[in-house]
C-alpha cells in the first residue's frame, strides 16, 4: 500500500502520443427535468429534447486514469416567448468548455500563484491530477483571467488575443 509521498511509478511515462493514453473513467450524470421555468418569463416548460456534454475533470488517481463527466441534460421550449433554452450546466463548466470549474481554477492556480509556465503546468495537471490540458488552452484561460469568453463589465472580448490593438478600439 502506498501512502503520502511514497514514489508510484507512472505507468504512463515514456508515452507520447495522446492517443496511447489510458481511456478515462466514465461518470454518468443527468440534469433532465420534465419541466423548467423560462429564464425569461418564468412559464413552466416542457422538455423538448435531450443532449449529452462530455466534460473533462479531475482524473481518479487511485486507478490512474482521466475521469470524463457525461451529463445528459434537457432543453426546453417555452410557448409563450416561442424561445428554447437548455438546463443550466453553469455551477459545472462555462458554457462552451469542455473542461469543468475544477480544471480552470487549478490550472489557472498553477501559472499565477505557483508561477509555473504553460508547458510544465499542463505536464503537471496529467502527471499529478489525470487530466490532459493543452498548454495552449491554459493560456487561454490565463489571459482571460480565468473566465471564457467575458471581458470587463461583463462585455465580450474580441476573438482574437486579449485587448490587442483590434480590441482597444478608439483607444491607442
Amino acid at each position: 500500500m502506498f501512502g503520502p509521498g511514497a514514489y508510484r511509478p507512472d505507468p504512463t511515462e515514456g508515452i507520447t502520443a495522446i492517443v496511447d493514453l489510458p481511456p478515462p473513467e466514465i461518470v454518468p450524470s443527468s440534469r433532465t427535468y420534465t419541466r423548467q421555468g423560462c429564464p425569461r418569463c418564468g412559464h413552466q416548460a416542457y422538455r423538448d429534447k435531450q443532449f449529452q456534454r462530455t466534460l473533462h475533470d479531475l482524473g481518479n488517481l487511485e486507478l490512474w486514469c482521466p475521469r470524463d463527466l457525461v451529463v445528459t441534460y434537457s432543453q426546453h421550449y417555452c410557448t409563450k416567448c416561442r424561445k428554447y433554452f437548455n438546463a443550466d450546466l453553469s455551477d459545472l463548466a462555462p458554457p462552451g468548455s469542455q473542461y469543468t470549474h475544477r480544471v480552470i481554477e487549478l490550472a489557472v492556480r498553477l501559472v499565477v500563484e505557483d508561477g509555473l509556465p504553460y508547458r510544465p503546468a499542463s505536464w503537471h495537471l496529467w502527471r499529478d491530477h489525470r487530466v490532459f490540458v493543452p498548454f495552449a488552452t491554459i493560456q487561454n484561460w490565463v489571459e482571460a483571467g480565468g473566465k471564457k469568453g467575458a471581458g470587463a463589465h461583463g462585455h465580450r472580448l474580441p476573438g482574437l488575443g486579449v485587448g490587442g490593438f483590434f480590441g482597444l478600439r478608439g483607444r491607442r
